[in-house]
């Protein structure tokens, strides 16, 4: 890349580099090894109140495995778009599984176009079972791909329950509040390539663009570039910058449902300005397709009366999943 190369990036897209404080981040050891579950579930509580995200640490995934996902998710996005096209995520019908290409999937669709592509699994089944339930694709020409990208959606699955734990006992609810709610859930692990922008850059064409997660809890796991970017309560963007060692966590619309907006799912986008390719791994985890959400009477309170109707998962997720995919669009 040359290094007379100028970008020019709109001021609706920059973000401050200040504020990081409002991003905090929280040590979930406590947590996990059962020693002081209600020191971490205050930190989550202050985060998740103010922010909707936090940086973790000390969560018990292993570096070296998780840059083993990152390295086979490289080689995955370099195959020919030729034999990335043959698993396209619409010959899974609405079980959601494959490849999506750039400007596929478009999370702000009245004033963004994504600059993104991205693979998507889930939970294995033999055959289509209906929304979000279905076979996975994968490519046979990299095996390896399957293994160690299922085995990372296991361990995500499996920390994410951890954290709801936490969130839960934020929320003075028993750890095992979601247990019932997430008895089968709907669970997506992606992988996400963003190629470097330059030139005049404004919000018509971005990474991704300004939008809230759909579901319960995402766990990130982001390389060394950067570009994602977090609104905080003023209004004003501020990056979210890769901190080694950590995953990125926020909350999705369900938990804002759940807490009544006491919880903040926070808009956030990716901007990839940095003149290098970025990859980050996502893992969404919501509730079973039926599980009715509606506000915790804890969360309904004088000052704060109560704000949604009951929903369930499955109904909320898809009608957001509707209105992001070309494919289903044509379908409507």
């Amino acid at each position: 890349m040359s290094k007379n190369l100028v970008i020019r990036l709109d001021d609706k897209l920059r973000a401050k580099r200040d504020n990081f404080d409002k991003i905090p981040v929280v040590d979930i050891a406590p947590l996990l090894d059962g020693s002081n579950k209600q020191r971490v579930a205050q930190e989550i509580r202050w985060a998740l109140s103010n922010t909707g995200f936090m940086y973790v640490k000390n969560h018990g995934i292993p570096k070296n495995f998780v840059d083993s996902v990152f390295d086979v998710s490289r080689r995955f996005f370099d195959l020919p778009m030729s034999q990335k096209m043959t698993l396209h995520i619409s010959k899974s019908d609405v079980a959601f599984r494959g490849y999506i290409e750039p400007f596929g999937e478009n999370t702000d669709p009245g004033k963004t176009k994504d600059l993104k592509e991205c693979f998507d699994i889930g939970p294995e089944r033999p055959t289509l079972e209906g929304p979000f339930w279905g076979p996975n694709q994968w490519p046979s020409s990299l095996p390896e791909l399957r293994k160690l990208t299922y085995g990372y959606h296991q361990q995500m699955a499996n920390l994410a329950k951890i954290l709801l734990k936490g969130i839960a006992l934020s929320l003075d609810q028993s750890e095992c509040y979601f247990d019932n709610l997430m008895r089968n859930p709907i669970s997506i692990q992606r992988l996400l390539h963003y190629p470097p922008q330059s030139g005049h850059i404004g919000e018509e064409i971005i990474g991704i663009g300004a939008h809230t997660d759909y579901g319960n809890l995402t766990i990130l796991a982001q390389d060394d570039v950067g570009g994602l970017q977090v609104m905080n309560r003023d209004g004003d963007w501020v990056e979210g910058i890769p901190i080694h060692g950590t995953f990125v966590i926020n909350i999705g619309d369900l938990i804002q449902r759940l807490t009544n907006d006491v919880y903040l799912a926070n808009m956030h986008r990716v901007v990839n300005i940095s003149g290098r390719e970025r990859y980050s791994i996502p893992f969404f985890i919501d509730a079973d397709f039926n599980a009715i959400i509606e506000p915790l009477p804890s969360c309904v309170t004088n000052s704060n009366p109560l704000r949604y109707k009951p929903v369930t998962c499955g109904e909320h997720k898809f009608g957001r999943f509707a209105a992001s995919y070309a494919h289903l669009a044509k379908a409507r």
